[in-house]
């Protein structure tokens, strides 16, 4: 079986440079193994330039052109089995959808404290809290049709540390038919996550590092008292729970698809713009 990595640091679905920086730190900090080569969706790195909305978007254009660019590195590899290192969100879109077309019984658990399932009618217009929603094919129409497989569908899908909706996120998955249950209190079960993948032959895990506690894990969006996103709460896990959870996924499903998201090392970007600024450093 074929494992890749796919270093895709997407910055522009989230509106920050720190998801470009904590990608290629990301990379570094995973275990080194040799036989998981490592391809890369090249992006152009952050300029500081302020991209326009369109049709409710925030930098269409180059999202869309850094989808169409991953799915093209995915299938010039020919993998089996996809570690995607993002990025923010939106990051999943296209490993996803190859690897839907892949395997016909396929399941995804969706860590995260938010459900990725707003449109461009919602207000909010980075992508990263489209993707879901997308790969459903009930998201942007114009980032839905970049799926060359069939759409998931709602019961193929566990959300794992989801935290308080918006009204919209709450009538989009109810529309849908998506069984979701808001984890403020306790989180889904051990037991419950088994149950779900029983049903599946293989299993697809998104990771969104803000399910974690902020006050606990500092690298992640809401730790950052300056950022306000769509006004949504961060997550609540600890790292302990975090692991206990990917230790049962990995443990008892055949994982093809792993992607691990929204990592944000703000401390350690501040302290790389201040070396960088330094003549000592670029002689």
């Amino acid at each position: 079986m074929k494992t890749i990595r796919l270093l895709y640091p997407d910055y522009l679905s989230g509106g920050l440079e720190t998801y470009y920086f904590g990608a290629h730190l990301l990379a570094h900090i995973l275990p080194q193994n040799e036989n998981q080569p490592l391809y890369k969706v090249e992006l152009a790195p952050p300029d500081g330039r302020e991209r326009p909305v369109t049709d409710g978007v925030c930098a269409r254009d180059e999202v869309t052109a850094g989808i169409m660019q991953a799915a093209r590195v995915i299938e010039e590899a020919k993998p089996d089995r996809i570690i995607t290192i993002g990025g923010n969100c939106i990051v999943s879109q296209a490993p996803f959808d190859y690897l839907h077309g892949l395997y016909d019984n396929l399941g995804i658990l969706w860590i995260d404290a938010h459900p990725d399932v707003s449109t461009p009618a919602d207000g909010y217009p980075n992508a990263h809290a489209m993707v879901l929603g997308s790969l459903m094919g009930r998201g942007d129409e114009a980032l839905s049709a970049l799926m060359k497989n069939r759409k998931f569908k709602p019961d193929e899908i566990l959300y794992v540390g989801l935290q308080g909706l918006h009204d919209y996120q709450e009538h989009f998955l109810q529309e849908m038919g998506v069984d979701y249950r808001v984890q403020d209190q306790t989180f889904v079960t051990l037991k419950e996550i088994q149950s779900f993948m029983a049903r599946f032959d293989h299993i697809l895990v998104h990771l969104d590092i803000d399910v974690l506690d902020a006050e606990l894990f500092h690298s992640t969006y809401f730790a950052n008292k300056e950022l306000t996103g769509d006004g949504s709460g961060g997550g609540r896990m600890t790292m302990e729970e975090l692991g206990k959870v990917l230790q049962c996924i990995t443990a008892h499903s055949d994982v093809v698809g792993f992607t691990i998201a929204e990592y944000l090392p703000f401390d350690e970007h501040r302290l790389h713009k201040m070396f960088a600024g330094l003549g000592l450093f670029n002689e």
